[in-house]
């Protein structure tokens, strides 16, 4: 791992051209970790909705879908780690209400030294952040084994969210539909909108529409493709459709979306 490829990130600055960049439903090549300090709201990781606060952790495996909610008074940290990091961490999502002052303070500590040592430009910078780096593996290892984890998959409802949350983040670009989903999975469609319902507080279907619509944001807003080519490598039988979908979603027609951005 270089220190090039750890990255500590104000959590209020992921909101940098929109809240719906972290609202939206979307995953990152890379595990992640987010330490809220102050406020709070709601999040959604792998199909799974609960509320977080301050002193919470939240870390999400890389390709995991997750969207949170985001106000002024959300302050904290989110660190993105680098794809080959070679550290000790989770395969699946965990959320960390920490309570204990002592494991607070040693999160704080840990992240003020690896934000120091990735602003300075100080010999032996990138063995100290691997050092680091492994520091707040150990202590999220620790938490685990103290802390209950908000996100486990306790009942079979969560179970299937995940499953779904995860086929929908592979195949979101395909024309498939809720109907496909739940065959894949070997349930109704009616079921798995309960299911979806019951854990995110959103229809199968709105799940779903959500991803293709975060990634059509994320396209017009950071690249220039044509509408018809976002269009179709979204799935959607034709741009006419597609505008249709987004305007309902977003509020503004692709071409206004990516004008106002």
């Amino acid at each position: 791992m270089s220190d090039s490829d750890l990255r500590l990130i104000p959590i209020h600055r992921l909101a940098q051209g929109g809240r719906w960049r972290v609202e939206a439903m979307r995953s990152y090549s890379v595990d992640q970790l987010l330490w809220f300090t102050r406020g709070q709201g709601r999040i959604t990781v792998a199909g799974v909705t609960r509320g977080y606060g301050a002193h919470n952790a939240v870390f999400i495996p890389a390709g995991t879908m997750h969207g949170f909610e985001m106000t002024p008074q959300v302050f904290g940290t989110a660190v993105f780690f680098s794809r080959d990091h070679g550290l000790h961490l989770p395969d699946t999502p965990r959320h960390l209400r920490i309570r204990d002052a002592m494991a607070q303070g040693e999160i704080t500590g840990i992240l003020e030294q690896l934000q120091r040592e990735a602003d300075a430009d100080r010999p032996a910078r990138h063995r100290a952040m691997l050092h680091l780096s492994g520091l707040l593996g150990v202590w999220l290892e620790r938490q685990l084994l103290t802390n209950e984890d908000a996100m486990a998959p306790s009942d079979a409802a969560r179970r299937l969210a995940r499953r779904y949350s995860a086929l929908v983040e592979q195949e979101f670009g395909t024309e498939k539909s809720v109907s496909d989903y739940a065959q894949a999975l070997g349930v109704t469609p009616t079921h798995l909108t309960r299911v979806c319902k019951e854990t995110c507080g959103r229809t199968a279907s709105d799940f779903l529409a959500d991803r293709k619509i975060a990634e059509a944001r994320r396209l017009l807003a950071d690249t220039r493709l044509p509408v018809k080519q976002i269009a179709a490598g979204l799935g959607f039988a034709s741009a006419a459709y597609f505008t249709r979908a987004f305007q309902q979603r977003a509020g503004k027609s692709p071409m206004a979306f990516r004008r106002a951005g």
